[in-house]
C-alpha cells in the first residue's frame, strides 16, 4: 500500500507542496499517527492544534489550509475534501478477494452458468438456472435463487440472500445479510377491512380483519449497475412487475424497500429509511436516516427528505423537505419555531385572561 506523495497529488488532481518523493503507507486521523509513513487527514479545523506534535511528516489538507502545509515535509492540498476522500480511501483500501472457483462446501446446481473468474466461497448455494457473470465474487453462505442473475464484477458479502428471478447489474456491492427478493408484504381481506375503513376516514374500527389473504409476489427485483446495498437491508419482490432500483443507487443498512417500488438512478437512501409498496422515487432523490415514503407516493427528481421526514403525499422535484408530514423546509422551520413559542404564548394568554376578568368583574378583585 505504499504511495509516493507526488503520485497521490496527481491522482487527486491536487496541489503538492514540499517533497513529493516521500512515501506513505497508511491514511490516518491525526490522533492515530505513529510515524513518517502515515498520511494525515486533517480537514477539520478542530484538529489543527494537534498537528505541531504529530510524528507524521505528510498530510492532506484543504486548499484554504495552505498555511498549515509548512508544518510538514510534504502536503497535498485539495479543493473539495469529501470528494478527495473518495479517491484517497480507494488508494489505501484493502482489496476484497475470494479464492477463485467454487469452494468444496458450496452447492452449485448443474444448470447454473458461471462466467470467467467467478469465485464462490464456503457454504454458498447457487440455484437452478442461476447466472453469475464474469468476475462475480461471493463470500461465505450466500444464496442465489433459481433463475437469478448477478452482473459482472459484483461482490456479495457473507450471508446475502438473492431470491428467485432477481436481476443484479454489473459491479454491484451487497453487504452482509442483505435480502433481495423476499415476498412483498401484501395482504387483503374478503370483506372491507380496517385499512379500507381507515382510508375512508372512519375513526373507530370494529373487528374487520377476520381473515387475511396473501397477494402473492409473482414479480422479482431488478437492480441496475453500480448499485450498493447495505447490511441487513431488504428489498421485496414485486406483485406482477419487478421492484426496480436504478443505476448507481446507494442504499444504507437496515432499509426496507416495499414491493413494486421504483427507485431512480443515483438515489441515496440512509439507514433505517422505509419506502412503502408502489412508491416512486425519482433520480438522485436523497432520504435521510429514518425518513419514510408512503405507498403510491411519488417523490420528484433531486428532492431531499431530511432525517425522520415522512412523505404521505406527492413531493415535487428539487425541493428540500422536513417534518411529519413532510413539507418544504421553510414552512417546516416556521412551524417548529411557532411550536417552540407555544409555552410563552400560553402564559401570556393566561395573564391577559386574568386582566380581562378583573376588568369585567372588579368586585372579585383580591
Amino acid at each position: 500500500m505504499a504511495h509516493r506523495l507526488e503520485d497521490i497529488a496527481r491522482e487527486l488532481g491536487a496541489t503538492l507542496t514540499g517533497d513529493g518523493s516521500l512515501t506513505v503507507t497508511r491514511l490516518v486521523h491525526p490522533k492515530d499517527a505513529r510515524g513518517p509513513g502515515d498520511l494525515l487527514v486533517a480537514f477539520d479545523p478542530s484538529l489543527h492544534a494537534t498537528l505541531d506534535s504529530t510524528p507524521a511528516v505528510c498530510a492532506v489538507l484543504g486548499v484554504e489550509q495552505e498555511a498549515l502545509a509548512a508544518r510538514f515535509k510534504g502536503a497535498v492540498l485539495v479543493p473539495r475534501p469529501r470528494a478527495a476522500m473518495a479517491k484517497l480511501t480507494a488508494l489505501f483500501v484493502r482489496p476484497l478477494t475470494v479464492t477463485p472457483g467454487a469452494h468444496p462446501s458450496s452447492l452449485v446446481d448443474a444448470s447454473a452458468r458461471l462466467g470467467k473468474d467467478v469465485a464462490i466461497g464456503p457454504l454458498c448455494v447457487i440455484g437452478p438456472g442461476a447466472v453469475l457473470d464474469d468476475g462475480v465474487m461471493l463470500e461465505s453462505q450466500v444464496t442465489v435463487g433459481e433463475g437469478a442473475r448477478i452482473g459482472a464484477e459484483s461482490f456479495l458479502h457473507a450471508g446475502v440472500r438473492i431470491g428467485p428471478g432477481v436481476t443484479i447489474g454489473a459491479r454491484a456491492v451487497l453487504h452482509y445479510n442483505a435480502v433481495i427478493g423476499a415476498d412483498g408484504f401484501s395482504f387483503t381481506t374478503r370483506e372491507t377491512g380496517s385499512v379500507d375503513k381507515a382510508r375512508e376516514g372512519v375513526s373507530r374500527i370494529d373487528a374487520a380483519n377476520t381473515t387475511l389473504l396473501r397477494i402473492h409476489s409473482l414479480g422479482a427485483v431488478s437492480l441496475g449497475d453500480d448499485v450498493e446495498i447495505g447490511a441487513c437491508t431488504t428489498i421485496d419482490r414485486g406483485t406482477v412487475t419487478d421492484t426496480q432500483i436504478g443505476n448507481g443507487a446507494k442504499i444504507d443498512n437496515h432499509v426496507q424497500i416495499g414491493h413494486n417500488a421504483v427507485i431512480g438512478g443515483n438515489a441515496l437512501i440512509c439507514g433505517m429509511a422505509g419506502v412503502a409498496g408502489s412508491a416512486v422515487l425519482g433520480a438522485r432523490v436523497v432520504l435521510g436516516a429514518r425518513a419514510g415514503v408512503a405507498d403510491h407516493v411519488r417523490v420528484g427528481d433531486d428532492a431531499v427528505l431530511g432525517a425522520g421526514a415522512q412523505a404521505g403525499s406527492h413531493l415535487a422535484a428539487n425541493g428540500v423537505y422536513l417534518g411529519t408530514p413532510a413539507m418544504p423546509r421553510e414552512r417546516a422551520l416556521e412551524q417548529f419555531f411557532h411550536v417552540s413559542r407555544l409555552k410563552i404564548l400560553n402564559k401570556r394568554l393566561e395573564i391577559a385572561e386574568t386582566k380581562i376578568n378583573l376588568l369585567e368583574h372588579p368586585d372579585k378583585k383580591g
